[in-house]
């Protein structure tokens, strides 16, 4: 696959603070890619200059091969950004909105209104084309904010916490339209602080903390690179929580409930060591299952936030 996006060196200094240290990585054409980092770590500086709101202090930075400042009309035409923040007009409705919003890219006539009315259908808007942005609730405004950035049909979409406040329902919609944006061919970018998002939907993913990337990877790859597995034991009810372990558990005790404990093993000692671990404690079992390590439990390792 060629790169859809790229970044070559790129630093952004705000006076004292270095937003961004010398990012390069290249986003495949096609790709669901997951850009995640806690907040600070130059995530949105990152996306502001793909999108240039931001002009990198140096490094280059192209979108479907146009350099986002020499060739900024292309490069903002080949783009598709949903913001974090909310819409709020008070002049225009829905449908309005989003002609006005083909205007900026010259497209206009009957196959533009036909994609605008069908954006509207795609993201259960219809009811609401004729209402102004102050009578839609918070996710209502989520949809509308997709809709203008697909009004242009860009190569890439960026999504900046597109689910950020919405309800579990709008949620899962949302998910939905992006795996079909994808399945037809759109490179997605995907910010998020709900981890299990970018686990389920995306295929390669980049970890920042401030300003440098700590990880990038495929998804699955990284996953199985991560070398703690968890174990779960559940205990009868009537096991205490202040049951004694030995040190060779209580070193690895992650959570600890009234009937149950979640242990983070090392991948390298094997099941038999474990369970002899167990038999020595004495507990009185009533089930055990182990996992690999979910996303969130690798991104919180390499960024070293603590739950």
């Amino acid at each position: 696959m060629s790169g859809a996006v790229k970044f070559d060196q790129v630093s952004k200094q705000f006076g004292d603070l270095q937003a961004l240290n010398n990012v390069s990585f290249e986003v495949e054409e096609g790709s669901f890619f997951g850009l995640l980092g806690p907040n600070g770590a130059g995530k949105s500086t990152l996306i502001n200059a793909m999108s240039s709101l931001v002009r990198p202090t140096s490094g280059c930075i192209s979108v479907m091969g146009h350099d986002v400042i020499r060739d900024y009309r292309q490069a903002r035409r080949a783009l598709g950004l949903v913001p974090q923040e909310l819409i709020s007009d008070p002049f225009f409705s829905i449908r309005e909105l989003l002609r006005v919003q083909s205007g900026y890219f010259g497209l206009r006539g009957k196959a533009q209104w036909a994609w605008v009315d069908e954006l509207l259908e795609r993201l259960a808007l219809t009811e609401k084309a004729n209402a102004e942005t102050q009578q839609l609730s918070g996710g209502m405004k989520r949809r509308v904010l997709i809709a203008m950035a697909l009004v242009h049909k860009p190569q890439v979409l960026v999504l900046d916490e597109p689910t950020a406040g919405v309800d579990v329902d709008l949620r899962r919609t949302l998910w939905e339209f992006a795996r079909e944006l994808h399945t037809a061919g759109h490179t997605i970018i995907l910010t998020t602080h709900y981890l299990e998002e970018a686990e389920a939907l995306c295929d390669r993913v980049a970890i920042m903390q401030k300003g440098e990337v700590k990880a990038l990877e495929k998804t699955q790859a990284l996953l199985a690179r991560h070398p703690y597995r968890y174990l779960r034991i559940t205990l009868p009810e009537h096991n205490p929580k202040t049951i004694n372990l030995t040190s060779e558990l209580q070193l690895r005790l992650v959570e600890r409930e009234a009937s149950a404990c979640l242990f983070r093993v090392e991948k390298s000692i094997s099941m038999e060591v474990i369970l002899g671990w167990l038999q020595e404690n004495g507990l009185n079992i009533k089930d055990l299952s182990t996992r690999d390590a979910s996303l969130e439990e690798v991104f919180l390792d390499l960024t070293e936030v603590k739950a």
